[in-house]
């Protein structure tokens, strides 16, 4: 059954006009009234609902009952990541978000080939963030991950109260596999060229732990997504 996010609160009973992109979804599918769907606000649960009418620009529909369905990982794993370059962040956030990545937090470091600032990170900014509803509505889960806003990985790093993990190369890291908590945890990943050693060495000296994913050397969009599969799936289906 076909799945649209509503960033709208939601209820049941509840007849509404959806929003541009949520309408614009509906009608690329060619659903006609009386069709069914899903729809879900981000707030947890997920409704039935059936299309009320269908216009150029409107689509109406009839929110049914509630059905309080979680796809959530058993590990809320934030990721921060140096950006990757052209396409892949776009590919990376989509990944990430099908994966169960509770946030994403974009990072600009040393060896960032992408930089963004002003109007054109804010465009960047939304354009992710609907990749990650997309994701959503094709994945199953209910609560879309956040993207939050791009930032320096000096003036982030700074800011955490909470030491995570950070992916590392460096002799005398442990395997992911062996480290990984549970419950919350954020995960910092560098850029193409790997983060600049006097980063790691901030990450560390703030208690931050390293940790590899074994002896070969992932790409930049490989390796958090890789580590999320570690953290998120292998205790998903224990």
């Amino acid at each position: 059954m076909p799945r649209v996010y509503c960033g709208e609160p939601l209820a049941s009973g509840l007849a509404l006009a959806l929003p541009p992109g949520a309408a614009r979804h509906v009608q690329v599918l060619r659903l006609q009234p009386g069709d069914p769907l899903t729809v879900f606000d981000g707030r947890g649960g997920e409704y039935e609902a059936q299309v009320e009418q269908m216009g150029r620009s409107e689509v109406r529909v009839r929110v049914g009952a509630h059905h309080g369905i979680e796809r959530e990982a058993p590990v809320a794993v934030h990721l921060a990541l140096g950006m990757p370059a052209n396409e892949r962040m776009d590919w990376l956030v989509e990944k990430a978000t099908e994966l169960g990545a509770a946030s994403l937090q974009p990072l600009v470091a040393q060896r960032s080939v992408l930089r963004l600032a002003g109007e054109r990170a804010q465009k960047k900014l939304a354009h992710w963030q609907a990749i990650a509803v997309a994701a959503c509505e094709q994945c199953g889960r209910n609560r879309v991950p956040e993207i939050r806003p791009v930032r320096p990985l000096a003036d982030w790093l700074a800011a955490q109260a909470r030491p995570g993990l950070v992916l590392s190369l460096a002799a005398g890291s442990r395997a992911l596999a062996r480290a990984a908590p549970a419950g919350e945890v954020t995960l910092l990943s560098g850029p193409e060229g790997g983060l600049a050693p006097d980063e790691e060495q901030a990450a560390v000296g703030r208690g931050w732990t390293p940790v590899h994913l074994g002896p070969r050397i992932l790409r930049s969009e490989t390796a958090p997504l890789a580590a999320l599969a570690v953290l998120t799936l292998t205790q998903g289906l224990e």
